[in-house]
């Protein structure tokens, strides 16, 4: 099977102003995802929407503050969605999947391989899966924070072969001007996002910056355009275009995006060396200090003397058993543990 191609739409091109789905424009990116999925590449859609097709049933314009508001939002709209999707795609004899998460099924290692599992199951049958956070249920700490950091998750995932984020401009511009080049984005200063949503370009630009470092290159693109998600598989789109980083294994990418951090570890200049040139494990003796107590197969970051992380890992002992620097006590294992600033 092909790597898979992993899109994703915002709220603005999803919903009108009205707080109904725009059914034309969904029914020509599915006619696009059909004709890819034929050709024998699955896709995923990463589709945002929910909350403000659910505004409509609530009787609101905007987005409220109100956490129980936007589970309820949520709820009412993500059922809306699902149909939307399943009428676009069945237009063109595809099947919808619906794939509902949270950050606590990617930070969790065994929910995240089931969660993968899940959508190679959906793709080797030919369906379409259709993935938005489940914002019914979660909550601030285990919130993606928008749908452009998930779909981001999503491609390191499932190893996509690209990253496309739809959007309603037609990239990251500068004064009016498309910035083609995505490592240029950063010199941009951004705006608001859409009152509908909760992403705005800096988010693009950040989940298009996570995915190209796992090696997926991305592009952020006019969702509106005709042939924009064949085009951008074909190279041919217009858009903001980050190439590709260095591959990584899977693990090791699941470690660096998704397991969740809970403890910043400061070493010394000798265990720093020693886990970036060497190899090595990470021992006790080489810990400096921890800004937050942590327990063995917690996830931790490591920061050098410098002040600059440069990997992470999964503890192997409780904080607790490093007081005094003991020896030969081994706190991160070198095959729990990704350095990615050498």
């Amino acid at each position: 099977m092909r790597r898979p191609l992993v899109v994703k739409l915002g709220s603005s091109l999803v919903v009108d102003g009205r707080g109904r789905p725009r059914r034309a424009l969904l029914r020509a990116r599915a006619a696009e995802l059909a004709e890819i999925v034929e050709s024998g590449t699955p896709v995923c859609v990463v589709s945002s929407g929910a909350i403000a097709l659910g505004l409509r049933r609530l009787n609101l314009e905007r987005r409220p503050t109100s956490l129980p508001r936007l589970q309820a939002a949520s709820a009412l709209g993500q059922a809306a969605l699902q149909r939307a999707w399943q009428d676009a795609l069945g237009a063109h004899g595809l099947d919808a999947g619906q794939i509902l998460l949270t950050s606590a099924e990617i930070a969790e290692r065994r929910a995240y391989v089931n969660a993968r599992s899940a959508l190679n199951a959906l793709f080797t049958l030919g369906a379409v899966p259709v993935v938005n956070e489940n914002d019914a249920t979660a909550t601030d700490e285990i919130s993606f924070g928008d749908n452009d950091a998930l779909a981001a998750q999503v491609a390191v995932l499932v190893r996509a072969r690209m990253l496309v984020l739809l959007t309603s401009v037609a990239g990251v511009l500068r004064e009016g001007v498309l910035v083609e080049d995505g490592s240029s984005a950063r010199e941009v200063s951004f705006g608001p996002g859409n009152p509908l949503g909760r992403g705005g370009m800096e988010s693009k630009v950040g989940a298009a910056e996570l995915a190209a470092g796992a090696g997926i290159p991305t592009l952020i693109a006019d969702g509106a355009g005709d042939g924009v998600i064949t085009g951008a598989l074909a190279g041919r789109a217009g858009g903001t275009r980050f190439a590709a980083g260095e591959a990584t294994p899977a693990f090791k990418l699941w470690l660096r995006h998704g397991k969740r951090v809970v403890a910043r570890v400061h070493v010394d200049e000798g265990a720093r060396r020693a886990l970036v040139d060497g190899g090595a494990s990470l021992l006790a003796v080489g810990i400096a200090r921890w800004d937050e107590d942590f327990r063995a197969g917690d996830g931790i970051e490591l920061v050098g003397p410098d002040g600059l992380a440069f990997a992470r890992g999964i503890a192997s002992v409780d904080s607790a058993e490093l007081a005094g620097r003991p020896a030969n006590v081994e706190a991160v294992h070198r095959d729990r543990l990704d350095v990615f600033v050498r």
